[in-house]
Formats: structure tokens, sequence, C-alpha cells
């Protein structure tokens, strides 16, 4: 019997009405499904005065999600998507994505094309792209207090944000960078459109295997974003007498002490998002964000006497 996932966020009725409804229709065409809440993806935040407590990366799968799925459906929007791929995402699962929400700029389909979409996937008549994503880990002298698979952004920042904070970093085998800030980002291409985007970096296409680092507010005209390799390891140190924050995808994070380190690598897993029709990036980005929509002031041409 084939079997299938659908993650849902609990928190909007149309979902937990459409994840019900879509699974009866599945069922009834006989398929075995398995029900979760996208809550599961949620890591929580660990505090300085409290035990770090954290899941590891490979152990976040609800009950029954595991290798040979034949695909999954999200139903929500971003966060929710972001919070389903770090649960799924070692069992190599794709992903088709259904937008209940607001932007829904990682979603694939609206809930009123579900139906074709059903049948597509049922018809296997869809493809897979793969989203490179982070491994994010807090070093504390040698031992691992916390792990998180990142889609979007990892953020290390001072809260409240009130003053100005001071980074070493590491990329690669290259000679370290200082950087005096009230936070920085590492981004994926993935993520070059959100958190990234709002603080002045570059949008990187999906496609390359790039990473960028983006000052938030520096403090000098020479720290500007920056992209590379992403086959390089990122090593952060807070040069801080006080705590930082580390957030992940903007939903989970970790209390990050002055002698800790952060480090992030590209991670073996991907985000695997089944496309229904091909991915036309820049048509995204204009439908979403506005890129590249024309003048609707240009001046009429004149013809020369």
């Amino acid at each position: 019997m084939p079997k299938a996932g659908i993650i849902y966020n609990d928190v909007k009725p149309i979902a937990c009405r459409i994840a019900q409804e879509l699974q009866d229709k599945l069922v009834s065409r006989g398929w075995e499904v398995c029900l979760a809440s996208g809550i599961g993806g949620i890591l929580g935040f660990s505090k300085a005065g409290r035990p770090i407590c954290h899941t590891p990366i490979d152990q976040l799968a609800p009950p029954g999600f595991e290798r040979g799925m034949e695909f999954g459906i999200v139903l929500g929007g971003d966060g929710t998507v972001l919070s389903a791929f770090r649960q799924v995402a070692p069992c190599g699962l794709p992903l088709l994505t259904v937008n209940t929400g607001h932007m829904g700029f990682l979603t694939e389909a609206y809930v009123n094309q579900l139906p074709q979409a059903i049948d597509a996937l049922l018809e296997n008549k869809y493809a897979v792209e793969e989203r490179a994503m982070l491994s994010v880990q807090v070093w504390r002298e040698d031992a691992l207090i916390w792990e998180a698979l990142c889609l979007n952004e990892m953020v290390l920042h001072r809260e409240p944000l009130t003053s100005m904070c001071h980074f070493e970093i590491e990329l690669g085998s290259h000679a370290p960078v200082d950087i005096a800030a009230d936070g920085v980002i590492i981004s994926t291409p993935t993520g070059s459109t959100a958190y990234s985007l709002s603080a002045g970096g570059p949008v990187v296409a999906p496609g390359v295997s790039a990473l960028q680092l983006v000052p938030i507010c520096p403090h000098s005209l020479a720290s500007r974003a920056l992209v590379f390799a992403d086959s390089e390891p990122v090593t952060i140190y807070p040069a801080n007498l006080n705590p930082l924050v580390l957030v992940v995808d903007g939903n989970a994070g970790c209390s990050v002490l002055p002698d800790d380190r952060v480090r992030m690598l590209r991670s073996p897993y991907s985000a695997r998002f089944i496309r229904l029709r091909p991915n036309e990036f820049f048509h995204v980005l204009r439908e979403k964000l506005g890129w590249g929509l024309p003048h609707v002031a240009k001046p009429a041409s004149v013809e020369l006497p």
C-alpha cells in the first residue's frame, strides 16, 4: 500500500479541515496516510539560565514519517513549510507545499488548486527541486549543546537590539574578519528573499551553490553583504561581554554565551520541493515581491522631425 504524509498548521481551522478531507480522500484511493502537526518542527528557545535541551536534527520526524513514503503535503504558510522541512528533510521526503496563509513565498499551490494538484501527484506528474539547507550548531568548549536545520537563515544578535555587537567570523580556511554590527545573518539562497533581503543583502537564485553573510546595521562603510561558496564552513565567535541570541528561520533560538562558538555548514540533507510546473524563480519574485515590474510612467516615444 503506498504511503503519504500530511503536515498542517493546527492553529488554522482551514488547514485542519483540509487535512482531514485530504486524508479521507487519499485513504479512499487506497493510500496509507500519516497526519502530523507542524508544531513538531518548532524548536523553541533556550535561555542562558536554563539547561540546554534540544532534539537532534535526525530525530524530529513525526511518527510514521520515514524513508519510503511517496510524498508529503504541507498545509499552511511559509512558517509551516520551514517547520515541515526541519521535520522531514532527513527522511528525504519531497513535499507539496499548499498555501493557507498570507504571503506563501515558499508554497507551490493554493487551496483552490488542491484537487488538480492531488491528481498530478497520484499520476506522478511532477518534478522535485532540491534546495540547500544549513546545519547550525552551538558549541560550548568541546560539547555540542544545540543544533538545528535551517532552510532560510541563521541570525545572531543582541537582545534587545540596543547596542553594538562584535563578531569574529571565520569562512573556511580564510583569515578571520571582524564585524561590528547589531547582528549578523548567514543565509541560504532560499533565505536571500527573507530577512537577508530586508537587511540589504542580494537576491541569490536557488540553484546557486552559495551562502551569504549580511551584517545588520554595520558600523562601517566597509561591512557589506558577502556571497561565498557553500562548501566552506562558517564559525562565529561572539566578542561580547553579554550573551547573544541565535535565531533559526525566525522561530527557534539558543542563548549564546561569550565563550561559545556558532558553526554552520551545508547540511547533507536538502529541502525537496514538489513542483507541478517548471519553477520560474523570476516570476515568483515578480508576483510576490514586485521585482522587475514595468514602469507605468514610461515616457511615450517621440518621433524626431
